[in-house]
Formats: C-alpha cells, sequence, structure tokens
C-alpha cells in the first residue's frame, strides 16, 4: 500500500511539474524559459524538476502527446456514435473549440510551441498528427458513401481543411486576432 501512495505521490508532482512548464511556455515561451522558471512556478527545487523530467523537451512532447491522445480518442468515439455526418463533425469541432476555451494555455503551447519546433518536434509525431487527419477523413468518406456529404473534394483534402480551419480560429484567439465568443 505505501508504494501505490508513493507511486501516486510521484504521478502528482510529475503533473505538477508538467502543470507548471505549460504555465511558463505559454507565458514566456519554450525557447525563452529555463528549467529554474519551471522549477518556481512549480514551488520545487530545480534540482527536483530532472527527478521527474529529463529535458524541456520531454515535457513538451509530453503535453502535445497527452492531449493529442485525447483527441484521437475523442474523434474515435464521436465517430462511433450512430449519428449524420455532420453532427459528428460538429462534434469534434466543439471538443477542439472546447479544448481552447478550458485550457488555453495548453492549447497556446501546442499551437505555438509546436509549431515553433515543427521541424524537430513535427517530425517526430507526424505518424500521430495523420492518425488525427485519417480519423477525420474516415467521417468525411463515411458521410460521402452515405450520400451527406459531396464527393468532389477529397475526404484526406476535406479533414485537412476542416482542421486547418478550426487550428486558425484557435490561433486568431491565441494572438488576439479574432475575438472569441461561445458561437
Amino acid at each position: 500500500m505505501a508504494s501505490t501512495s508513493r507511486s501516486q505521490a510521484a504521478a502528482d508532482k510529475r503533473r505538477l511539474i508538467l502543470d507548471a512548464a505549460v504555465r511558463v511556455f505559454a507565458r514566456q515561451g519554450f525557447h525563452a524559459c529555463r528549467v529554474s522558471d519551471i522549477a518556481d512556478e512549480a514551488g520545487v527545487a530545480y534540482g527536483l524538476v530532472y527527478h521527474y523530467v529529463s529535458s524541456k523537451d520531454e515535457i513538451l512532447d509530453t503535453v502535445f502527446l497527452e492531449r493529442w491522445n485525447v483527441m484521437l480518442h475523442v474523434i474515435a468515439e464521436v465517430d462511433a456514435r450512430d449519428a449524420p455526418v455532420r453532427e459528428k463533425l460538429r462534434g469534434v469541432a466543439a471538443f477542439i473549440v472546447d479544448s481552447y476555451v478550458h485550457d488555453p494555455d495548453v492549447m497556446k503551447v501546442i499551437i505555438v510551441e509546436v509549431t515553433r519546433a515543427a521541424n524537430s518536434f513535427g517530425l517526430t509525431h507526424l505518424g500521430k498528427i495523420r492518425e488525427a487527419y485519417k480519423l477525420i477523413a474516415d467521417i468525411v468518406a463515411k458521410g460521402q458513401a452515405d450520400g451527406e456529404l459531396r464527393t468532389d473534394v477529397t475526404p484526406d483534402f476535406a479533414a485537412l481543411a476542416f482542421y486547418g480551419a478550426i487550428e486558425q480560429v484557435r490561433t486568431g484567439w491565441i494572438f488576439d486576432l479574432l475575438p472569441q465568443s461561445p458561437e
């Protein structure tokens, strides 16, 4: 039992550090911040950060994968529903938009910092990124096969356009280029 509580305490401490890092990355930028900034934000000793993570890169990687895996799960869940394709796409869009509304710092880090690190980071996670587009393209393809959507656009292009449009809205919010409203 003591081992379980120790492992839970370690997981909680790691989460504390990851959450602090997200706030620091969102505020200062990934490249401008130091590990000591993360430690200060988390209220832990500098060396303790390295006990739970090996680098800032690992933190960025973890934050991306956690959020992306949640999105992949939600897209698959939405697609499994017995609903019209437009309702499914609305559900996917709502999740993506709500992700920003509920945790703007995480979304800012993913959109801004992951994009800046796209050459190395993006290549590392290209398979995961493509998986999301594939899931959306599958929804579109089913809608086309059922006659709910036009067929003059490929499902792959439709998925890219769909996700890209939502991403542009979130980017507009992050940089205060677009007004934020529930609509």
